[in-house]
């Protein structure tokens, strides 16, 4: 015991001793706590971004640094038993974000010292919202000629205003086709828009799964019925119960995963839907039998603007944005979404919805 606490000592020196010689000059905030959850270190850029100085809160405990105002989103954030948290976004306010990492220093198992790592990230947030603001004012804007061109182009069409002949036709349906694709790929926009501003679940409420899943199945049978896959729901015995979901949300995610199987898997291919219930969830499977993912990139493939390079041989076309857009959705609900896949083998996607039937359970504010 006495070489333990001997050597928890000889850490807390040598923390402090380099924080003279090197921790004075990181960009960087840095406090380090000992055992008993007390402070015995804060850096230059830690005082900075804290409003406080290091000699007014050295050996006050976590919670104690509460009574400084700006300590209190990270007193929130890593509670009493100071939780270990890698790379968490923390908005303090006064247009300061910055990213938490919290890492315990352990000795034979036991906890010695925690350090905490302050990272700025307010000039980068500030760029991407700068960025997506303008992402969203350009594919508003874009709406309304888009929208405009279509119901153009459905009139030459529908042959209202004159008769077509064979080749006219022809080409008025190729413009429509294109023009499709274009206000598809502004609604994503506009669904990614609202997944960084943390604002995508509105309408919350019960929800059969199968329900919806049948209606994603409907609404994707155009890709199904052109690229001639098959498609099949199975679901498990024994009742499934409904779920707390935005319904018109989790079919998005649904018809994205289902779209993406379609368009790489080749005529005469299949895709199942497996729904079944688990202990605490619902869990839903897509399996296909299409090109699959290759191994190298599949930690790419819930990025955005991600096609992998052997989707881009068969369909040079398409945003990358669907199944970012499926994850997000899916962990939006408190769900978890994963895949396996092999080459040329095909690939199955699994999400899972948490049983929750009451709203208190289930909304927080990070859904809004």
């Amino acid at each position: 015991m006495f070489q333990k606490n001997k050597k928890k000592k000889l850490i807390e020196e040598w923390i402090y001793e380099n924080d003279v010689t090197v921790t004075r000059y990181l960009i960087d905030g840095l406090l380090a706590f000992n055992s008993e959850n007390k402070i015995f270190l804060m850096n230059p850029a830690a005082e900075r971004f804290l409003g406080a100085r290091e000699q007014d809160v050295l050996g006050k405990t976590v919670l104690e640094l509460s009574s400084f105002p700006k300590f209190n989103p990270l007193v929130s954030l890593l509670g009493g038993g100071l939780e270990e948290y890698y790379r968490k976004e923390l908005d303090f306010g006064e247009d300061l974000v910055l990213e938490i990492t919290s890492v315990h220093m352990k000795i034979e198992g036991e906890r010695v010292s925690t350090l905490v790592i302050l990272h700025n990230i307010t000039r980068q947030k500030l760029a991407e919202k700068m960025k997506s603001e303008f992402v969203n004012l350009a594919a508003h804007q874009l709406r309304v000629p888009i929208s405009g061109i279509k119901w153009f182009l459905q009139t030459l069409l529908d042959e209202n205003i004159g008769d077509l002949n064979k080749k006219q036709k022809e080409i008025v349906e190729q413009a429509v086709k294109i023009n499709s694709k274009v206000v598809y790929l502004l609604d994503d926009l506009l669904k990614v828009i609202e997944i960084d501003q943390g604002k995508y679940l509105k309408k919350l409420a019960l929800n059969s799964v199968e329900s919806v899943i049948r209606s994603a199945i409907e609404e994707a049978e155009p890709v199904l019925k052109e690229k001639k896959v098959k498609i099949k729901l199975v679901k498990s015995e024994g009742d499934i119960p409904e779920v707390m979901v935005d319904r018109e949300r989790l079919k998005i995610a649904i018809k994205n995963i289902i779209d993406n199987a379609a368009k790489y898997t080749f005529g005469g291919g299949s895709i199942k839907v497996f729904l079944n219930r688990q202990e605490k969830c619902v869990q839903v499977k897509i399996k296909d039998t299409g090109v699959g993912i290759p191994l190298s990139q599949q930690e790419k493939v819930f990025n955005k603007f991600f096609r992998a390079s052997n989707a881009l041989k068969i369909n040079t076309e398409g945003s990358g944005l669907g199944l970012y857009i499926a994850k997000n959705i899916i962990e939006a609900h408190q769900g978890r979404i994963w895949f396996e896949s092999e080459e040329n083998k095909g690939t199955t996607f699994y999400f899972t919805i948490p049983i929750k039937k009451e709203y208190a359970e289930f909304l927080t504010e990070e859904f809004y």
